[in-house]
């Protein structure tokens, strides 16, 4: 009688170290590698630069210039803010110092960022909402409208994303990169 062979057990296949894994790859696209060399070796290497939602849609000609700008200040308060960052407590407390406040620049900049809120309709208003989640703390649209419910119900991913480009209008008007003409 015949032996039957045992097989042999597959490999797993190795990802190709010079792209994306995966996983990376669900969380946003990439651009093209762009070649340079190392500013300490001189060896030749490839940036890939990941792709934000603000980026993609002035790529795709979904928003213009000025609403692109307007995310990106946006953006800018909202981390000189440290509105996002997790508040951590001193290990070492020392008395009469001041490792508790917050300086100047956070204060201006949440200053800003809720005076955008305002000009936004509020932080619980459909548009200030995207703009806190989707801009400042870089949520993808689709995360945010499945998260996101009025009645009950998640809103629909073109409506999210309609309410993103109006957003970013009334940031552009506030911020004074477009007249209230170009606005409307």
């Amino acid at each position: 009688m015949a032996v039957k062979r045992k097989s042999k057990a597959a490999k797993p296949k190795q990802d190709d170290l010079a792209k994306p894994s995966k996983w990376r790859l669900q969380h946003g696209g990439f651009s093209e590698p762009i070649r340079e060399a190392d500013p300490d070796t001189g060896s030749p290497v490839a940036h890939r630069r990941a792709v934000d939602t603000l980026g993609m849609m002035l790529a795709n000609g979904n928003i213009t210039p000025q609403m692109h700008e307007a995310g990106c200040i946006f953006r800018a308060l909202f981390r000189s803010a440290a509105i996002d960052s997790m508040s951590t407590s001193q290990l070492i407390y020392l008395p009469g110092s001041t490792a508790g406040t917050m300086s100047n620049r956070q204060l201006d900049a949440r200053r800003r960022v809720l005076a955008a809120l305002d000009a936004l309709g509020g932080h619980d208003s459909p548009a200030g909402s995207c703009a806190w989640f989707v801009v400042g703390l870089e949520m993808s649209v689709r995360e945010w409208a499945a998260r996101q419910g009025w009645s009950g119900k998640p809103v629909p991913q073109p409506i999210a994303g309609g309410m993103l480009v109006a957003a970013l209008g009334i940031l552009a008007m506030h911020f004074g990169l477009m007249p209230r003409s170009q606005a409307a």
